[in-house]
């Protein structure tokens, strides 16, 4: 079995395993007490916190453990907008941040609060002249992640954190893929992190804050970590946890190097292998170890169930592996094809043979989810002259784009097929179809039971 789902969480590292058995007989007592074995347990805790702020490039009392990386954005965001409340309340996200992130701005919105989603271009980078332009003299924070989990897209933090600075306005840096690879870049004024991204165990997250930021932590607070993680702490799990980060820091240039190749291989071979399919996110700005496409035609639980028979694990931001059956918003906010969406993230140690036999297999994983699909043509009406009409009502990814692939040749160049779909995600594959397919969309326009989306033939 292949895992290629790192960027959801990396396997264990051998050293984090060694740390966590050694520091559970060292490090259960409380570490606030002052006798013998508290004493014994806060030397290991501030041991940790030292070589945590170094990795991270920040001051040891600048930097909390908490319970999760989820758990430092909700308290990072939450404490700084609660601490600079006399500033403002406006806060300025990329469109393609974590789901913490954006759970965040949702909270605070509907508090009373304003929020600007600054976009990103096709590649999934923001520009930072666009993020400029979002600063107001209201807002109180800013939140842009180092990397994107979905796509490896690295972001220009340094350019973004540069301009926070001028305005005056804290960034928060969500560093959860990156911090495993380098430090963040920039001039920041709080960062996150998460373990179990690196190699480390589940549960512990780190959160700095720059010395100067305002911050005032929210709901009940107690004496332990500055009174922004309140409960006793993971000790084990936090010298584990710091352990992994300092070995994967110390092998990140030499397994950085070998990633890449790899991943660059996946880049180049697949749309090789496989026709129609779409390669996403920045081809040289990018985390060594993922690598995302888009198969046309193919619906992505389908796919990932083939390739999990196959004895490959790797994820997928496609609509039809979501309960919601709604596209990843990182996908749609790149504008780029969510049907089939297959995200492969490296771990560290994986072998040039794992990834030569998953090239092996795709082709035909694909292959045969096209053939299974079977999609049936819906009735094409003519409603005019050179105009087509499909009706894919109650239908979902990837048959809308499948029906119109197959009766956009029915109509003469310059000719129209205007596709019925109440399903959300053609109001992103649809388009993103039409430029894989050098065709022309035209835009939507909504009918009583759905959306009717545009497109002229071209060629």
């Amino acid at each position: 079995m292949s895992y290629f789902d790192a960027a959801s969480a990396a396997p264990l590292h051998p050293v984090a395993r060694q740390a966590l058995m050694a520091s559970l007989d060292d490090g259960w007592a409380d570490p606030a007490r002052l006798y013998r074995e508290g004493r014994k347990a806060r030397l290991l805790l501030d041991a940790a916190r030292e070589a945590a702020a170094e990795a991270v490039g920040c001051r040891a009392d600048e930097l909390v453990f908490t319970s999760s990386g989820t758990r430092a954005v909700h308290t990072g965001v939450a404490g700084a907008l609660a601490g600079r409340r006399r500033a403002g309340r406006h806060l300025i996200v990329s469109a393609v941040e974590h789901s913490s992130v954006l759970h965040s701005a949702e909270v605070f919105e509907a508090e009373g609060g304003s929020v600007s989603q600054v976009p990103v271009n096709r590649a999934g980078a923001v520009d930072p002249s666009s993020f400029a332009a979002a600063l107001r003299p209201d807002t109180a924070l800013a939140c842009l992640q180092s990397a994107n989990h979905e796509v490896g897209t690295v972001q220009p933090v340094a350019e973004v954190a540069e301009a926070c600075r001028a305005a005056g306005v804290p960034l928060l840096v969500d560093a959860a893929q990156s911090l495993g690879w380098w430090p963040a870049g920039g001039d920041w004024s709080l960062l996150t992190a998460s373990a179990h991204k690196w190699g480390g165990p589940s549960g512990v997250g780190l959160l700095a804050v720059r010395k100067g930021v305002r911050f005032a932590a929210q709901g009940p607070v107690d004496e332990r970590e500055s009174g922004r993680a309140p409960g006793f702490e993971n000790l084990p799990a936090i010298v584990a946890a710091v352990a992994s980060l300092r070995a994967v820091r110390a092998e990140a240039d030499q397994e950085a190097a070998r990633l890449r190749e790899l991943t660059e291989w996946i880049r180049t071979r697949v749309p090789e292998l496989v026709p129609d399919v779409e390669v996403v996110g920045d081809a040289e700005r990018r985390l060594p170890g993922i690598v995302t496409f888009s198969c046309l035609y193919v619906d992505g639980e389908a796919l990932l169930h083939e390739l999990d028979r196959a004895g490959f694990s790797v994820s997928s931001g496609s609509s039809c592996t979501s309960s919601t059956l709604t596209p990843s918003h990182v996908l749609k906010a790149m504008g780029v094809l969510s049907e089939g969406n297959v995200r492969v993230s490296l771990p560290p140690g994986t072998a040039r043979a794992d990834v030569e036999r998953f090239l092996q297999v795709l082709p035909g994983a694909v292959a045969g989810v096209r053939e299974k699909l079977g999609a049936p043509t819906a009735p094409a009406t003519a409603t005019g002259p050179g105009e087509l009409l499909v009706d894919s009502l109650g239908k979902r990814c990837p048959i809308p784009v499948i029906e119109l692939a197959k009766v956009i040749g029915q109509v003469p160049v310059g000719g129209t097929v205007r596709v019925l779909s109440d399903d959300e995600a053609a109001r992103l594959d649809i388009p993103a179809w039409c430029e894989m397919r050098g065709q022309r969309y035209l835009g939507e326009e909504p009918t009583e039971k759905g959306t009717a989306y545009l497109v002229r033939r071209l060629s």
